[in-house]
């Protein structure tokens, strides 16, 4: 068939894995209109979208969750991959040129200001019971004259989706009361837990009453720079949690990451990734010739300067990617706070702050003291694993519901979700309030602090979907833009040359597969002014991002 914006290929991606588990979610049958509208300049990106586990209650926590779907092209004669302008859309499906599947809603954000979004979400329209959903012939405007598109350019798209989490709009609690827990919030000295009610600006420290403080932030291991003595100010425009917004529900998985090395300029690629040589694994060094701590990305090939290098995931090392048990589904490690930078940019997503991720583990109920992100104190740590690296890959011991602690059967980060099964319960799943995945343990979630100058000048802006030529994101007052890496600096616009290639104002929380402490809602020991995140990349480190609802 012959289009005037045609494909000379279709590229069907990130499929995780098989249907029968919790991370999966799989976009099928991509094809372009065959009539686009040459007129007014856009056609239709058609695809199919199902996954697993899906759900929408109207009872608590009163949420749902979707797909994020964003699509990139390319030009027959060019290796560059660009972010498509989708059609803007405000949920009422008219008018915006794209055809809804029965049962579902999409729903976007107007990110240009010009009736143009960086991708769309798709969920299920009226309540349902937690089971699997297949949406077919979802079309969505393309805007391919904004984007700079001729009517006769012959172009490659694909299309991405990941799974995301709905955390609705409301007030919630900071800290949780345990005075033994390091640097958490409170109501002055009282370690009462603290009410956040509106995304106005909020004094931090100081003596009022209506202040919100931190709790032994000597303990801390860098402090905050607020304290019972000196006041700090929370601007309106840093993203509280009182909002909505949604989350991923899983951390950035393995072939997630490979598929975004995958599609980058090969400028780009050697900076998101420690080496250039063939058959080397993702590490802080750039001569790891085996998988270190369960990471299976490995540049599989380099075709020479005319195209892309290939990156697959090969956790047996036998340089035969994408087979079954090579680690696909295992959360992203070896990552510095610079590159999930780069990854939420390229996507269209931001990173989250920690009063949002605190607010993601806790709900909108009363704290539990000392509670994890499952909202109780019990904790079962992986001690082995069965089924490794395989789409169905979950702890060899009966009762885990987190990886923690180094366990000697483990020795690495997991499956995301694999703790979910049929009929858990959310202290089984290791779930947050909301039905988000590993928010303690697993792989440190990178989070922006209040704690320091450059944090607190984090807006939220979403990423744009497109990364500068060096491969740093480049958004406005996100961490560590202009090279910033003195957490005592605010975050600034963009200059033009230099993008995040510090991280300052990225803190952590959660903790990790290598730790036994950090691990609980409330704990914030490595999230004060000191930290500028992690500018190398280390074995604990990975992440996920968020998005404001529209």
């Amino acid at each position: 068939m012959k289009y005037q914006i045609s494909v000379f290929a279709i590229l069907i991606i990130w499929i995780y894995g098989s249907k029968a588990h919790a991370n999966d979610i799989s976009v099928t049958n991509v094809d372009l209109s065959a009539t686009p509208n040459t007129a007014l300049d856009y056609t239709t990106v058609i695809f199919d979208v199902d996954w697993s586990n899906s759900w929408r209650t109207n009872v608590g926590p009163n949420n749902w969750d979707a797909a994020w779907i964003f699509v990139k092209y390319r030009l027959k004669n060019s290796i560059e991959w660009k972010h498509a302008t989708l059609n803007w859309t405000d949920g009422t499906g008219t008018g915006d040129g794209h055809t809804v599947p029965a049962g579902a809603v999409i729903s976007s954000a107007d990110d240009t200001g010009a009736g143009g979004s960086k991708g769309v979400f798709i969920y299920a329209s009226a309540v349902m019971a937690q089971g699997s959903v297949n949406y077919t012939g979802v079309e969505l405007r393309w805007n391919y004259g904004v984007d700079g598109l001729a009517d006769d350019d012959r172009v490659e798209v694909a299309v991405f989706a990941i799974e995301m989490v709905y955390v609705p709009s409301g007030s919630f609690y900071l800290g949780d009361g345990n005075t033994t827990i390091i640097g958490q919030f409170r109501i002055q000295a009282s370690n009462t837990p603290f009410q956040i009610t509106s995304e106005n600006a909020l004094n931090l420290g100081g003596g009022g009453v209506s202040d919100l403080h931190n709790n032994n932030a000597s303990g801390m291991t860098t402090p905050d720079d607020f304290n019972d003595a000196t006041m700090r100010v929370l601007p309106a425009t840093f993203p509280k949690g009182v909002n909505a917004y949604y989350m991923m529900k899983y951390e950035i998985s393995q072939e997630q990451y490979v598929e975004f090395l995958n599609r980058l300029t090969r400028a780009q690629q050697a900076q998101r990734f420690a080496s250039t040589t063939v058959g080397n694994f993702m590490h802080s060094g750039g001569a790891q010739t085996t998988p270190a701590n369960r990471n299976s990305i490995k540049l599989m090939s380099d075709p020479g300067v005319l195209d892309l290098r290939i990156y697959g995931n090969d956790l047996n090392d036998n340089d035969a990617a994408g087979e079954v048990g090579d680690g696909q589904n295992i959360a992203a490690n070896w990552m510095s706070s610079i590159d999930l930078l780069a990854y939420l940019d390229w996507s269209g997503l931001r990173p989250m702050t920690e009063l949002e991720y605190e607010k993601a583990a806790r709900g909108t109920g009363s704290a539990v003291p000392g509670e994890y992100a499952w909202g109780s104190t019990v904790i079962q740590g992986a001690t082995g694993i069965s089924n490794g690296g395989a789409s169905n890959e979950v702890a060899s011991n009966a009762g885990a519901n987190t990886v923690y602690n180094n366990a000697g059967g483990v020795s690495g980060p997991m499956r995301v979700g694999n703790f979910a099964q049929a009929a858990t319960t959310r202290l089984q799943a290791g779930a947050g309030y909301y039905g988000i995945m590993e928010l303690s343990g697993n792989v440190w979630e990178d989070v922006v602090t209040v704690g320091s100058v450059a944090g607190r000048s984090y807006t939220g802006l979403h990423g744009n979907g497109v990364l500068n030529a060096n491969g740093q994101a480049d958004v406005d007052f996100w961490p560590g833009i202009n090279g910033n890496s003195t957490a005592g600096n605010a975050n600034g616009a963009y200059g033009g040359a230099t993008g995040c290639t510090g991280s300052a104002g990225i803190s952590f929380a959660g903790g990790t597969w290598n730790n036994s402490v950090w691990m609980t809602t409330s704990d914030r020991s490595y999230r004060g002014a000191g930290w500028t995140g992690i500018n190398g990349r280390d074995v604990r480190n990975g992440g996920r991002g968020v998005r404001t609802a529209p």
